[in-house]
């Protein structure tokens, strides 16, 4: 696959590069640049994504930063069997835990939220930092919600990183998913008031949080762009519009002028 002359490899996280020391100079150049472009890729194209993680999977499957990596590229595009199959991959080679919560959420999307849950509850979840501990606490919500325990799922939600003021950056997609759940729920008071609290943790836009609240106000939002291009539809259809043809009675008055002439 085609990969730009500006990427040189050197833009990957120095972890990996110190994993890809391992493989000959130029073997370990073209590895970092296919991962260079996965992910750049991944969250506008995952199916590029795919396809340079599948090259890099190619040249180096011994490494683990590649499996990994082709497990995200995966994940991206819904394939979550063979996602989990590299996250564990990566993992027997590594021996962390960090992918863990990520796996669970693979659980899900083969359609088994009771391992899912199985996985939350785990000795694994302790050992992850504080970031996975509020992301496997998010999986296992949503495994609540797949088997339709909403009231279990919002609970599950409810948290010391919750009810915190302070903003970290799990903290907006912490609040979307307990207001997403609230809504579910039917409690559409308190779901407003967490899209909103969502809104203000929000600072890069990550989540639609900000459109959840509008929808809820039952504010519209109208392409100022679409306007205009209507707008200016309208008077070129104005302006192209044929003169009226005279009506019958002009027609037969000009016609009894031409007789008497």
């Amino acid at each position: 696959m085609p990969i730009p002359e500006d990427v040189t490899g050197d833009e990957i996280d120095k972890d990996v590069r110190q994993e890809l020391q391992s493989l000959p100079k130029t073997l370990a150049e073209d590895v970092a640049r296919n991962l260079v472009m996965a992910g750049r890729l991944i969250d506008e194209d995952p199916e590029g994504a795919y396809g340079y993680a599948k090259v890099a999977l190619r040249l180096a499957s011994r490494v683990a930063a590649v499996r990994e990596a082709a497990g995200f590229a995966a994940y991206a595009n819904q394939k979550y069997e063979e996602a989990l199959g590299e996250f564990r991959t990566a993992r027997r080679m590594t021996g962390n835990v960090e992918l863990w919560p990520v796996m669970a959420d693979c659980e899900r999307g083969r359609g088994r939220p009771e391992k899912a849950l199985e996985m939350a509850g785990a000795p694994e979840v302790h050992k992850l930092d504080k970031a996975g501990q509020v992301e496997m606490r998010l999986v296992a919500a949503g495994a609540r919600r797949d088997m339709g325990q909403l009231d279990a799922a919002i609970v599950t939600l409810q948290s010391p990183e919750l009810a915190s003021n302070s903003v970290q950056p799990w903290t907006a997609r912490l609040r979307y998913a307990y207001a997403d759940a609230l809504l579910a729920a039917g409690r559409q008071g308190e779901a407003r008031e967490w899209f909103a609290k969502a809104v203000e943790a929000d600072r890069d836009g990550s989540t639609d949080a900000s459109d959840r609240l509008a929808e809820l106000d039952g504010v519209e939002f109208v392409d100022a762009l679409d306007e205009r291009e209507s707008e200016s539809g309208n008077e070129r259809g104005s302006e192209a519009a044929p003169a009226p043809a005279p009506a019958a009675d002009e027609d037969q008055d000009r016609d009894r002028d031409d007789d008497t002439d």
